[in-house]
Formats: structure tokens, sequence, C-alpha cells
């Protein structure tokens, strides 16, 4: 099982809008002792979108979908999650009582009298067609909410929305993955040296710490900071701390300059 996100959206790929989803589901799955296995930010593209999707509800991911989800002609990710199992896109009802709720509290706030029939408001509706089966997200910022299927788990592309909805999953529904393997990264920073020279300490690392991953990060410095690599070990945490204290001992044998980050 990996955990992958999925950030759809023209204003992306466009540059229009610098993504944050990113780097924030990093942030709150490290906080809980997971990570991110992978991440795809699709265009506003509904064949595309299927296609990524039916890849995907045909693993055994954990897989959080950001953007799409609204009313607008751009939003094609509800149809698409549909087609990519083959289920019809049906209402919601509870989804539909969210939305009404949320235009009749917009409506007194705003001291106006509200017409749930008219055009306008049957079409804000659509945000609640997911495909048949779909389970609500609920939505805390104004009530609209996102929708769960397969291990997959649809909220809007607004960061303001999106993330407690995210956070929300996790603690509700994978509460029980949480640092279930504790897990150590330590690295240094090695001066002045080829990286094709250090590959064969890091191909051997990883053969005999097989619940180890080494990580290479080459700098070329600059005005204030010589080149250098940074250089480290991650994974489970006894094996990584067995690891880091090999690998310190066979750049001294490699006789490089090194430092601790």
């Amino acid at each position: 099982m990996a955990i992958g996100l999925i950030i759809i959206g023209d204003e992306i790929l466009s540059g229009r809008r610098v993504d944050q989803h990113f780097p924030k589901v990093v942030q709150m799955l490290a906080a809980r002792g997971l990570q991110l296995n992978w991440a795809e930010i699709l265009a506003d593209d509904p064949e595309r979108i299927t296609a990524t999707l039916k890849r995907t509800f045909a693993s055994d991911d954990i897989v959080f979908c950001c953007g799409g989800i609204g009313a607008t002609p751009d939003d094609h990710t509800r149809l698409a999650a549909a087609n990519a199992l083959g289920l019809p896109l049906v209402m919601h009802e509870q989804g539909k009582i969210n939305i009404q709720q949320r235009i009749l509290q917009m409506g007194k706030d705003a001291g106006q009298q509200v017409d749930l029939n008219s055009e306008e408001n049957l079409h804000r509706l659509k945000m609640a067609e997911f495909a048949q089966g779909a389970a609500l997200i609920p939505n805390p910022y104004n009530n609209i909410a996102g929708f769960a299927l397969h291990k997959h788990y649809f909220v809007p592309g607004f960061p303001v929305m999106a993330w407690p909805m995210i956070e929300w999953v996790l603690d509700n529904h994978y509460a029980d993955l949480f640092n279930r393997e504790p897990r150590l990264e330590q690295s240094v920073l090695v001066y002045e040296a080829a990286e094709s020279a250090l590959t064969p300490l890091m191909v051997a690392i990883e053969a005999q710490f097989p619940r180890v991953k080494v990580f290479s990060l080459p700098s070329v410095g600059d005005a204030t900071t010589r080149r250098h690599i940074e250089l480290g070990v991650k994974g489970e945490a006894a094996q990584t701390a067995t690891a880091f204290l090999h690998l310190c001992a066979e750049l001294k044998k490699l006789n490089v300059e090194f430092s601790n980050t």
C-alpha cells in the first residue's frame, strides 16, 4: 500500500497558480508518521483524469485528489471518477441537503429571500452528484462535501477547504497507520567530491541495510557555500541509525571531507 496525491487544474500547469497542496500533504503525512509515495498533476482533461483514476483505482493505494469537484464546465473529476469505475453519477441526498443548507444560510446572512428551485441553485446541486455508493467527506469551511470511493478521497482545490478535509480522512480512517514504524533520516555534507565516486558506497549500504534508502542531493554551491553533496540515509529507525554510522566510517576510509548537516 502506498499513499498518492493527484492535483487537478490547468491553472497549475500553466503557472497561473502555484500548487500548495504537495508540500502541505507531505507535512500532514509526516506529522502522523506517514509519507507520500507518489504525486501527479493533471490538466482539466476528462479523458486523462478518467484514465488516471482507472489506473489508481486498480491499485491498493490511498489516494487524495484535489480539484475539479465543483459545478463549472471545467470541473470534470466527479464524472471522471464515476466513469473510471463504470458507475452512474447519482445525487447524494445528504450532500444535496448540505448544499441547500449552505444556500439558505448565505441568503440569511445577506438578508435575502432564497428560492431553492431557481436555475442557479438547482445547478449548485450538481456538486452533490457523485458515483453511486460514494461516501461524504465533511467540509468544515462551507459544508459542501467532498466524496470518497475505494480509498480515493476527492476534495476541492481550495486549500482552506482541502487541507482540513484531508486531515479528517487521515484521522478518522487511517489512525491505525500512524507512527506504525518509526522512521529516521540522517545525513552529512560531503565537500568537493564527485557523486560517481560515492555511488559504490550508496549501492553497498542499500544492499547491506534492506530497510534503508540512501539519498544524494548535489549542490554546485554559491558565493557563501562550497560545492557539496548532502548524502544521507532514511528508513526504519534502528537500521537507519546503524547505516548512518557505517556511512560515516566508510567516508573516513575514502578520505573525503564531510560534516554533519
